[in-house]
């Protein structure tokens, strides 16, 4: 009886003792993890810079820092303040357009196939009609606007959170050989001879989910960027950095560049606006060419687990939760078909 109040009581101090410490480390948990995920994805880079430095773990560590700091979290920055800074103006020229009065539907509008006429008559009743002006604002403008002001705190919760991250990275840098170590022994301990397996798995899922979801997001952006320099549209670099982010989503950047193109056809600029429609085929493109040739290894997550990853990341994390949410996912994922193979 004293034995087993003697395992009970060791076995309560524990738990108390874990869960304190998850609370302590839970504000941060998020941005360890991700910490964790980049580290993994660039630690081939890492380890060829260290040895180019000859082995200077610290300068190594601040290189490879300064750099993830450099290449992710200053256009998030620089985006997360054109958009706080711009909502109120952009808010503010939409009302006086707005109270202005659209002006007439273009002739051409009502010889579209299928939708053509009803838009025009629509168009042309608000165009005339300060009742259903007034109600069309109602009911798009100041949904807009608070949905760009969210947008504009998940941002800047980002960049908070982005920040931590990297902070935290140059010490998963540093101590990454060590910190193997440790993962080596644990993994040993807990899942036996499978352990060098299940690590690999993770490893290379976690690097295959993140070159796909950032090379993706890369490339993406810069391609609708371009062409929104191209056609002169104002903030390219801001709509370039959003078109990056919602091409985490399945039916992301098309909501970047229809809009544009809506934008331009409602200015008049029809040629500018078909060029948009064209150039928006070719960025959604890039994901079906660029996504295969950056996932060569890893877990070829399935289309309802990749929007799964999004939205629940996004709820659980926050704006980091983009790419955690996926990347753990498809750990779990992969690991689940590792065992299943073993397993049958």
């Amino acid at each position: 009886m004293e034995k087993r109040f003697e395992q009970a009581t060791q076995l309560a101090a524990a738990f108390i003792l874990v869960a304190g410490c998850f609370l302590v480390l839970r504000p941060f948990l998020a941005a360890a993890m991700l910490a964790a995920v980049v580290c993994i994805s660039t630690w081939p880079l890492y380890v060829r810079l260290l040895r180019s430095m000859n082995g200077r773990e610290n300068v190594a560590a601040l290189t490879m820092t300064l750099s993830l700091a450099l290449v992710l979290i200053l256009p998030l920055a620089i985006s997360a303040y054109n958009l706080s800074d711009n909502i109120t103006a952009f808010y503010n020229q939409i009302k006086q357009a707005a109270e202005a009065g659209p002006p007439a539907p273009p002739l051409w509008l009502k010889d579209v196939p299928i939708f053509g006429q009803s838009l025009s008559e629509y168009w042309q009743r608000v165009a005339t009609s300060r009742e259903e002006m007034d109600a069309l604002v109602k009911r798009l403008l100041e949904p807009a606007r608070h949905f760009l002001l969210a947008g504009g705190m998940m941002l800047g919760r980002g960049v908070i959170e982005m920040s931590l991250a990297a902070f935290i990275s140059f010490f998963v840098y540093r101590d990454g050989e060590a910190l193997a170590r440790f993962l080596d022994r644990a993994a040993s301990r807990v899942v036996g001879d499978h352990a060098a397996n299940v690590l690999d798995t993770v490893d290379n899922t976690i690097r295959g989910v993140m070159y796909g979801l950032l090379g993706t997001a890369l490339a993406q952006g810069s391609v609708a960027a371009i062409g929104f320099l191209i056609a002169g549209i104002p903030a390219a670099l801001l709509l370039g950095v959003a078109t990056a982010i919602l091409s985490l989503l399945p039916v992301g950047p098309p909501l970047i560049w229809g809009g544009v193109a809506i934008w331009l056809f409602y200015q008049g600029s029809v040629g500018w606006g078909i060029f948009m429609l064209l150039w928006g085929v070719l960025i959604s493109g890039v994901d079906n060419v660029v996504k295969p040739m950056l996932i060569s290894r890893g877990s070829n997550l399935p289309f309802i687990l990749v929007l799964f990853g999004v939205m629940g990341g996004l709820s659980a994390f926050g704006f980091v939760g983009i790419f955690l949410g996926p990347t753990l996912l498809a750990v779990g994922f992969g690991l689940v078909q590792n065992w299943s193979r073993h397993a049958a």
